[in-house]
């Protein structure tokens, strides 16, 4: 017989604390290939989602996936998270919750991903950071007649 993980139950518990007492919960994910999130928001690998009340729509907090509804920039989309990847559960407000490490599965098929990665190719040449052109950090306007 196998032991079931603790994380869904504390991030349900986790989840009704913040709601009860009128706080925002934000859920901190890891993103992979089993994660359906709006790439477009995710840096460095992780994306923040605010999981309030109000702001999605039949949340569902299962054992092994989290799903909702829920806008990014006016459009509806779904999302479905695996439990697995879910790095922190915490009030919007105050920053109280709980962080979790990743499940020995998520960072395994982590790794063989990035494994499997080429590597970029390396620059041809190093730009002048002086120049506005090789600094892409400053802006660069152009003046048009």
């Amino acid at each position: 017989m196998s032991v079931a993980s603790t994380k869904p139950y504390l991030l349900r518990a986790l989840y009704e604390w913040c709601v009860d007492q009128g706080w925002t919960p934000h859920l901190s994910v890891h993103v992979d290939a089993r994660t359906l999130a709006p790439r477009q928001y995710v840096q460095d690998g992780q994306i923040v989602l605010n999981l309030g009340p109000h702001a999605v729509q039949n949340l569902h907090m299962g054992n092994d996936l989290i799903t909702c509804q829920a806008r990014f920039g006016g459009v509806a989309q779904a999302l479905s998270i695996p439990v697995a990847n879910v790095i922190a559960i915490y009030a919007r407000e105050n920053g109280q919750g709980m962080a979790f490490e990743l499940d020995e599965e998520t960072a395994e098929a982590e790794a063989n991903a990035t494994a499997a990665a080429p590597e970029p190719p390396a620059p041809l040449e190093s730009p002048d950071p002086s120049s506005p052109a090789g600094n892409p950090s400053r802006p660069h306007l152009t003046r048009v007649k």
